[in-house]
């Protein structure tokens, strides 16, 4: 079982239009926040998990107009059709006030100054897809829920996760891959440091690679992933979607530094003529699907979270992608 987490007595996830479930993986109890519609709480819908990136961050962590939103997409326009699922990581709070964490929202303990060691202990890829196929399990057997739709979203890290889901799965009807890399998560730091120097070498990277490599089941708990982490985010995605049992759509951003992968992704996919995965690239946008100006990313005016969200789940309705562009994302959960 993990270990309990204080919590905030003053706030609940309803306080922020959440449902919050509680299922057990083995001897873990998962927390699960669900939204929906006010009032259709329990009227049957299809499904939508987002699995989110990396780092030990809460579900909720209020701030003066709300919480910070960790779809990514505005959640009230996409509840009118579907039931939004996003799971706690394993360890973490599912409520912490900004004060009691670091600068960029994670969680550490203050005692250490690390994240919890029930975190580091789980926090890999095997650990989050099986669990979260679990998830799917208990989810897909409520009465609120319909079956015959159930989309599972990943972004960043996450992709990683639900990249194996679509492997392995058999509750999911259909898959997105958000801004992940199908070479894995080394290939991307490699590419990141000859990106911010190309005349400095990379050899350090590789360097550490190959410590990693040395011992890929290490566990470590302190402010960086462990080698087990990066070792399980290094398995080529790639190996997975080949597999999928499910249609997958792969998202990026072409000023991401994995798209030069998903590019390769893509041709692999037409030279084998795998139809299971489909592509929808965003010219100019980087990681987080902002855009550019003067050569710097936009954080003010160029959201698009939103355009990329409505045009998944048109993919996912079988309806053209661009359609429709709807508000932008304030950033914050409604």
């Amino acid at each position: 079982m993990l270990p309990a987490q204080a919590q905030s007595a003053a706030k609940t996830p309803a306080d922020f239009g959440y449902r919050h479930l509680r299922t057990t993986f083995g001897r873990d109890t998962v927390d699960v926040l669900v939204m929906s519609k006010p009032g259709e709480e329990q009227r049957r819908k299809p499904l939508l998990l987002v699995v989110q990136g990396s780092l030990p961050r809460p579900l909720i962590v209020p701030h003066a107009k709300g919480a910070y939103n960790w779809f990514g997409f505005t959640p009230k326009l996409y509840t009118d059709a579907y039931h939004l699922v996003i799971i706690g990581k394993p360890g973490i709070p599912v409520l912490a006030e900004q004060t009691e964490l670091q600068r960029n929202l994670s969680y550490f303990e203050p005692q250490t100054q690390a994240p919890p060691p029930a975190y580091c202990q789980r926090n890999h890829l095997n650990y989050y897809v099986a669990r979260n196929n679990t998830v799917l399990r208990y989810l897909v057997n409520q009465p609120w829920v319909d079956s015959r739709r159930v989309v599972v979203a990943g972004h960043s890290e996450g992709s990683n996760v639900v990249a194996k889901m679509a492997a392995t799965s058999r509750r999911l009807t259909h898959v997105v891959y958000l801004s992940g890399n199908p070479l894995g998560r080394m290939s991307t730091m490699v590419n990141q440091q000859r990106n911010a120097d190309p005349t400095v070498s990379a050899d350090d990277a590789f360097r550490n690679w190959q410590q990693i490599v040395d011992k890929p089941g290490e566990v470590t708990c302190g402010p960086g992933d462990s080698p087990k982490t990066t070792y399980s985010f290094s398995e080529p995605p790639m190996q997975y979607l080949r597999k999928t049992r499910v249609p997958v759509l792969v998202v990026y951003g072409t000023r991401d530094a994995g798209a030069p992968f998903c590019d390769y992704l893509r041709l692999e996919m037409i030279r084998e003529r795998n139809t299971r995965v489909s592509f929808k690239e965003y010219p100019g946008l980087e990681h987080n699907f902002f855009g550019f100006k003067d050569g710097k990313v936009d954080y003010e005016n160029q959201y698009h979270w939103d355009d990329v969200a409505q045009d998944f789940l048109s993919w996912v309705e079988g309806k053209p992608m661009n359609a429709v562009k709807p508000e932008r994302n304030d950033g914050v959960t409604p």
